[in-house]
């Protein structure tokens, strides 16, 4: 392999684990299992089975190490999580209903409990 493989979670550099991958290999870094469907060139999450390999067994958890014997590892298995688009959703929320540093109830409780005692009172 030309590129050096990296952990499929965080990135790391695993060159340190030898070839062909155990299915016991971690990431010495986050100790995520690398025998994995994410881990493999045969992985495609476009379609139903998330595998390219049609003669693979169905593997459902993709993030844990399985005993596939067409696994092959990837180098460009990592991809970073893209928070641009969670940090603007996050924004859009705080702006309309505010930062929720705390609640009316969190502020003060007698008067959450004042307002209760007079949404039931008799009139």
């Amino acid at each position: 392999m030309s590129e050096p493989l990296v952990c499929w979670k965080c990135g790391a550099a695993v060159e340190k684990e030898p070839l062909p991958l155990s299915r016991r290999a971690v990431c010495r870094a986050c100790a995520a299992e690398l025998h994995v469907c994410r881990m493999c060139r045969f992985y495609d999450p476009r379609i139903t089975s998330a595998c390219r390999e049609e003669r693979a067994e169905e593997v459902r958890e993709k993030e844990l190490a399985n005993f596939c014997d067409w696994f092959t590892p990837r180098p460009d298995a990592y991809t970073p999580v893209d928070r641009s688009r969670s940090d603007a959703a996050a924004a859009e929320l705080a702006a309309l209903f505010g930062d929720g540093a705390e609640t009316p109830a969190e502020a003060e409780p007698d008067e959450a409990r004042k307002r209760l005692e007079d949404l039931f009172k008799p009139d």
